[in-house]
């Protein structure tokens, strides 16, 4: 039996306020821009880095996942997420006649590890998660209420020990 998976996690910082627009049925999606970053050193043993840019496209959908709306309201620039989602490749012919393509990253789950207010760039601290299941649940099941899933503030309070950056990190 062969079965196959797209699924990707990435955990980055927002480069922009989240775009939101609306489609032409009503419904709301919003693109953010992910970046993700590397460190190595080279074979001189000098300090390298590389930053890799994500296009993510988180949607309102029937099922009473409010992504979107909750990107709109809770995500700003410099914000730290971890995100579950799936590749996407799309191509389209613009207005010259030209083929376009593009790799985009459905979200499924979103969770903000920025603290409250920390925003442009801060780090660590705890946050809420977001996506189709009942926070806690364990289940696929979307969660109650219609709207947004609930924030989790169980872990808004992050002790100074898992704060710590990973150069401090014994191995």
């Amino acid at each position: 039996m062969s079965k196959s998976l797209n699924k990707v996690i990435l955990i980055g910082n927002l480069g922009a306020e989240p775009e939101l627009r609306s489609t032409t049925g009503g419904g709301r999606v919003a693109t953010l821009s992910l970046a993700t970053g590397r460190q190595w050193k080279d074979a001189s043993g000098q300090k390298q880095e590389k930053t890799a840019w994500h296009r993510l496209i988180a949607w309102n959908n029937k099922n009473g996942q409010q992504l979107a709306d909750i990107c709109e309201r809770y995500c700003k620039k410099g914000d730290k997420l971890y995100i579950e989602g799936e590749i996407d490749y799309r191509s389209w012919d613009d207005k010259d006649g030209t083929k376009r393509y593009t790799t985009e990253i459905t979200v499924r789950e979103l969770i903000m590890l920025s603290g409250k207010g920390e925003g442009e760039g801060g780090g660590g601290g705890g946050g809420g998660g977001w996506s189709g299941r009942a926070a806690g649940s364990g289940s696929s099941a979307p969660a109650k209420g219609g709207g947004a899933a609930k924030k989790d503030d169980s872990f808004d309070e992050v002790p100074e020990a898992l704060d710590a950056e990973d150069d401090d990190l014994p191995f």
